[in-house]
C-alpha cells in the first residue's frame, strides 16, 4: 500500500502553470509509455512535492506533504497490483477506513454492494471525476442492513484502465464541494497521458466453487491540435457466481415412516445458490478524456464515461415439498406451486444497467482571474427483471420471467469557478476562490408489467396431494416469489433544483503556518431548503519535517430523491430471533398519505460537525501521519422498523394503513430523520522506503484505522403512534449502525522490486463485528481475521510483463457462527468485509505500445 504516495506519477511531471490551472483541474502527468513502471518507482523520491488538487481551490494547490488535511494518493500501478477488478474492491483493499460487507442484505444490495467509510455509509462521501460531481446510483439499498437506504455513487462503473490516480480526502469538505462530503471526498482523476497505449488481460477463479473471472482492459492516447490530447479507455469483465458455501441439507424431502425418501439419492443437498458470491455479472466500461488548447490562456476540455452492466443474481432456492427441506417449514410456504415447479426452483434477479456521464468545460484567464466554466450531465438507468420464478397468485398459468420495472437517476451540474492571488503582506499571497453552482436532479421509479405485482386471485384447490391437503383454500401472496415488481401505485418521478455559492480563502500567514477558510450556501427547491457550511483548517510546521494540522467544519447531506420518493411492495423474510417469517411489507414514500398517517414528515438535511487533529512527520524515506477525528451527524436518515407486525403495532397500524388505501400487507416502513450519532476514530499511516544495491528496493507501509460510532439520540415516536406499542427504530437497526462493521482494520504491505522482478505481499487484519438480532440472545459475533494477498511479477521487456497472485492466499473465511437457514445458508453470516468464498487466484498479462 502506498497511501500518501503518488506512486503513479512519472519521473518527469509537468504541471500547468498556476496562472492557468484551476482547483478542479487534474495536473498534467506525463508518463513515458515504455517505462511507466520505472517512472512510477522513480517518482517515490519526490512524493512529498506531488501536487494534489482535492480540497484545494485555485492557486492554493499544495503538495501531499504540506496539505492541511489528510489526502491519500493512489496511482494506477497500485490499483493494478491488487488483483481486483472493480474500484470498490480495489479501494477497500488499499484504504484502511473503507469497508464493504459481503452481502449486507437482499435485493439489489447483494449485487450492487454498499460501501462504508470511517464507519459511515457511502452516502457520506462525495465522489468527483476530474473534480466534477458524479451522479449517484438509481438503485436504493432498501433491503440492506449495512448502509441501509443509501444511494451512493457506484464507482465500479468507472473503468480502472482510465484512472490516472485517485485522491482520497479524509475530512469533511461540504463547505468546498457541497452535499455528501461529510466523511470525505474521492476524486477520480482520469489519465491524461498524451501518447501510447496499454492492454491487460486478467483471468482467475476461486480456490473452490468456480467464480471464474475474465477481464480485458486497455487505454490509448493521441495528440490533437496544438498541444492537446484525447485518451480513450475500455474494459470488459465477466465474473461468474461461485458455487454455494452453504451447509449440506441432511434431508430434502420429508421422512417416510421415519426413513429418508428414496428421492434423496438424486437430490441437491447444497441448494442455497444465493449465498456467497451469488451474482454473475458482465460489465463493459468505457471513457475518454480530452483537452484542446485554444490559445495561450484558454483550454477546452471534455471527458465522459459510458458503462453497461448485466447481472444475473441467484436470490433464493425453493422446493415444492409442502413442509420444505427436511421437514423444516419453507418460509415461502404456499407460494411454491408444485404443479408449476414439481422439483422446486432457483429464482434469479436480473439487472440491466446503462450508466453515463459527459462533461464539457473551458478554462481561461479574464482580467487576471483564472476562470473555469463547465457543465456535466450524468444518468444511471436500470431495468429490473426476474427469471425462473412465478407469481403464485396467478396459479399454474403464471409465467416464469418478468419485467419488474425501471429506476433512473439524472444529475445535471453547471459550475463557474474563479480564483486569483493577492499580495497582502503574508508569507505567501492570499488565494481567493469563489464560484456558483446549479444542480438539477431527477429520480424515476417506473412500473413493471402487471403480472410482476398483481393479485391473480388463485385459490389452491384440495386436489388430494400433500400440498393441497396443507394449503387448500388459501390464496398465495400476490407478486413474485423472492421479490416483486413495481406497481403503478409505487411509481414516481421527482425532481429538484439546487443553487449554491462558495468562497474559499487560503494563505501562509508566516513561513510554516497555513490557514484556510471556506463557506458555502445552498438552496434546494424541495424540503431540503437552505443550508450553510463552513470550514477552517490550519497547518503549523514545528520543525523541519514535523507538523501539526487540524480544523473544524460543518457539513450536510441533503436527502436523496430516492429516499424521498422510493416505494415498493416487497415479499420478504423477516428474522425474528432465529425464526424466519414470511411477510408482505409496503415501503412508503414519506410524502404519501399513508406514511403521514403513521407520523412521517418531509425529510430534511442531515447536519454534521467535524473536528480533526493530526501529527505528520517526514524525514527522507520515512513518513508518518496520525489523524484523529470526530464526526457528529444530527437528523440521520434511517428506515423505520416494520410497523404493523404482531410485535410492533399489530392490527392498530394495519387499520391506519387500510384507512389510507394500503391493503393486504403485513407491515410498512418509511424513511425518517430519526437519530443523532457521533463517530470518533484515528487513522495512522507509516511508510518507509529502503534502497539496497544487492537486494533491490523495499517499500514498506503500515496503516491502522479505528472508528467507533455511538448513537446519541433517537427521536420519540410521532404523535400518531404515541398511544400504540410501537418501536420506530429498534435494537437490530441501532446495533447495525454501531457494530455491524469492524471498528479496526490493519493493513501491512511490502512492495519489493529488483530489476525485472517485483513482488507484493499484503496482510490485512479485519476486526471483529456482530450481526445483531432484535433479541440479544440471537446476536452473532464474528472474530477478527488476517487475510493475506500476494503477487509476483516479471518484466520481460519494456512492453511485456506478467504477474500471478492470490487474494486471500490462505483461504480464510469468517467464523462458522451464523444462523443456518432452512436452505443451508448463513453459516458464515453475511457481513464479512473480506467475502465468504475464500481464496482467489489470478494471472495478468500486460502490454504497452
Amino acid at each position: 500500500m502506498k497511501i500518501l504516495k503518488s506512486a503513479a506519477l512519472a519521473a518527469s511531471v509537468s504541471f500547468v502553470p498556476f496562472g492557468v490551472a484551476h482547483a478542479d483541474e487534474a495536473p498534467s502527468v506525463a508518463i513515458p509509455v515504455a517505462t511507466a513502471d520505472a517512472a512510477a518507482e522513480a517518482a517515490d523520491a519526490a512524493e512529498g512535492s506531488a501536487i494534489i488538487v482535492t480540497g484545494a481551490r485555485g492557486h492554493s494547490q499544495r503538495s501531499v506533504a504540506d496539505s492541511p488535511v489528510p489526502v491519500d494518493v493512489i496511482g494506477p500501478a497500485e490499483l493494478k497490483s491488487t488483483g481486483r477488478t472493480g474500484l470498490k474492491e480495489i479501494l477497500g483493499n488499499i484504504i484502511p477506513s473503507l469497508t464493504m460487507p459481503a452481502l449486507g442484505g437482499g435485493g439489489t444490495s447483494a449485487s450492487v454492494r454498499p460501501i462504508a467509510i470511517r464507519g459511515l455509509s457511502g452516502d457520506y462521501v462525495l465522489v468527483l471525476v476530474n473534480g466534477k460531481r458524479r451522479h449517484t446510483t438509481s438503485l436504493i439499498n432498501n433491503l440492506s442492513r449495512v448502509s441501509g437506504g443509501s444511494t451512493p455513487v457506484d464507482i465500479d462503473l468507472i473503468p480502472t484502465s482510465a484512472v490516472g490516480r485517485i485522491e482520497v480526502l479524509r475530512d469533511g469538505a461540504a463547505a468546498q464541494y457541497g452535499s455528501d462530503a461529510i466523511s470525505g471526498v474521492i476524486n477520480i482523476i482520469l489519465d491524461n497521458t498524451k501518447q501510447g497505449g496499454d492492454l491487460s488481460l486478467t483471468g482467475g477463479q476461486q480456490y473452490e466453487g468456480g467464480g471464474d473471472l475474465y477481464q480485458v482492459a486497455g487505454s490509448y492516447g493521441a495528440g490533437i491540435g496544438d498541444g492537446g490530447f484525447v485518451r480513450i479507455a475500455a474494459e470488459a469483465k465477466y465474473h461468474d457466481r461461485a458455487k454455494s458455501v452453504a451447509e449440506a441439507i441432511p434431508y430434502v424431502y420429508p421422512l417416510v415412516n421415519g426413513q429418508p425418501d428414496p428421492r434423496e439419492a438424486d437430490a441437491d443437498h447444497v441448494i442455497a445458490g444465493g449465498y456467497g458470491r451469488s451474482n454473475r455479472d458482465k460489465i463493459v466500461n468505457t471513457s475518454y478524456n480530452a483537452e484542446l488548447p485554444l490559445g495561450d490562456d484558454t483550454t477546452l476540455y471534455s471527458f465522459s464515461t459510458l458503462s453497461y452492466r448485466n447481472i444475473k443474481d441467484a436470490r433464493g432456492a425453493y422446493v415444492a415439498s409442502p413442509t420444505g427441506y427436511g421437514g423444516q417449514a419453507n418460509a415461502q410456504g404456499s407460494s411454491v406451486l408444485p404443479d408449476l415447479y414439481p422439483a422446486g426452483f432457483q429464482a434469479y434477479r436480473r439487472i440491466w444497467e446503462w450508466d453515463w456521464q459527459a462533461a464539457l468545460g473551458l478554462r481561461t484567464q479574464l482580467a487576471g482571474w483564472a476562470v473555469d466554466l463547465s457543465t456535466s450531465y450524468g444518468r444511471d438507468a436500470v431495468k429490473l427483471g426476474a427469471e425462473n420464478t412465478l407469481n403464485p397468485s396467478l396459479g399454474p398459468d403464471s409465467k416464469a420471467d418478468f419485467f419488474m420495472g425501471r429506476q433512473k437517476q439524472d444529475l445535471w451540474v453547471n459550475n463557474i469557478d474563479v480564483s486569483r492571488e493577492f499580495e497582502v503582506g503574508f508569507a505567501k499571497p492570499l488565494n481567493v476562490a469563489f464560484g456558483v453552482e446549479h444542480r438539477w436532479e431527477r429520480f424515476q421509479n417506473v412500473a413493471g408489467e402487471p403480472d410482476s405485482y398483481r393479485d391473480g386471485g388463485y385459490v389452491i384447490p384440495d386436489d388430494g396431494s400433500a400440498f393441497g391437503d396443507l394449503y387448500a383454500g388459501r390464496s398465495p401472496s400476490p407478486g413474485l416469489v423472492s421479490f416483486t415488481g413495481t406497481s403503478p401505485a409505487d411509481a414516481t418521478s421527482l425532481s429538484r433544483n439546487n443553487l449554491a455559492a462558495y468562497l474559499d480563502l487560503a494563505t501562509d500567514v508566516t513561513p510554516g503556518w497555513f490557514v484556510g477558510l471556506a463557506g458555502r450556501f445552498e438552496h434546494y427547491s424541495d424540503s431540503a431548503g437552505n443550508t450553510f457550511s463552513a470550514k477552517a483548517s490550519t497547518r503549523i510546521e514545528l520543525a523541519p519535517g514535523l507538523a501539526v494540522r487540524g480544523g473544524v467544519n460543518t457539513g450536510f447531506r441533503a436527502p436523496s430523491l430516492a429516499q424521498t420518493g422510493f416505494s415498493t411492495t416487497q415479499n420478504t423474510v423477516t428474522v425474528i430471533g432465529d425464526e424466519r417469517v414470511s411477510t408482505t411489507s409496503k415501503f412508503l414514500p414519506v410524502n404519501s398519505v399513508a406514511a403521514q398517517a403513521l407520523g412521517a414528515k418531509p425529510l430534511k438535511p442531515e447536519k454534521s460537525l467535524n473536528f480533526t487533529a493530526s501529527l505528520t512527520y517526514e524525514n527522507g524515506p520515512l513518513r508518518l501521519t496520525v489523524d484523529a477525528y470526530q464526526i457528529r451527524i444530527d437528523d440521520r436518515i434511517v428506515k423505520t422498523e416494520f410497523l404493523g407486525t404482531a410485535s410492533n403495532g399489530g392490527s392498530a397500524v394495519k387499520a391506519i394503513l387500510e384507512a389510507n388505501g394500503v391493503d393486504d400487507v403485513d407491515s410498512a416502513q418509511f424513511f425518517t430523520n430519526a437519530i443523532d450519532t457521533r463517530t470518533r476514530g484515528i487513522d495512522v499511516v507509516g511508510e518507509y522506503t529502503l534502497d539496497t544495491a544487492a537486494l533491490g528496493t523495499f517499500r514498506l507501509s503500515a496503516a491502522y484505522s479505528y472508528n467507533r460510532t455511538k448513537i446519541l439520540h433517537v427521536i420519540d415516536n410521532p404523535a400518531e403512534l404515541s398511544s400504540l406499542n410501537v418501536t420506530l427504530f429498534g435494537r437490530q437497526a441501532q446495533r447495525d449502525l454501531v457494530v455491524a462493521l469492524p471498528r479496526s482494520k490493519v493493513v501491512l504491505t511490502s512492495n519489493w522490486s529488483s530489476g525485472p522482478v517485483k513482488a507484493l505481499l499484503r496482510a490485512t487484519r479485519f476486526g471483529q463485528y456482530t450481526e445483531s438480532s432484535n433479541v440479544a440472545a440471537s446476536d452473532r459475533t464474528f472474530g477478527a481475521k488476517w487475510v493475506t494477498d500476494a503477487e509476483v511479477g516479471y518484466q520481460f521487456t519494456e512492453a511485456l510483463d506478467l504477474a500471478v497472485g492470490a487474494n486471500n492466499l490462505f483461504n480464510v473465511r469468517p467464523d462458522k457462527n451464523g444462523a443456518i437457514a432452512w436452505d443451508g445458508s448463513g453459516q458464515y453470516g453475511g457481513f464479512a468485509p473480506f467475502g465468504l468464498n475464500g481464496g482467489f487466484w489470478y494471472a495478468r498479462i500486460g502490454l504497452k505500445f
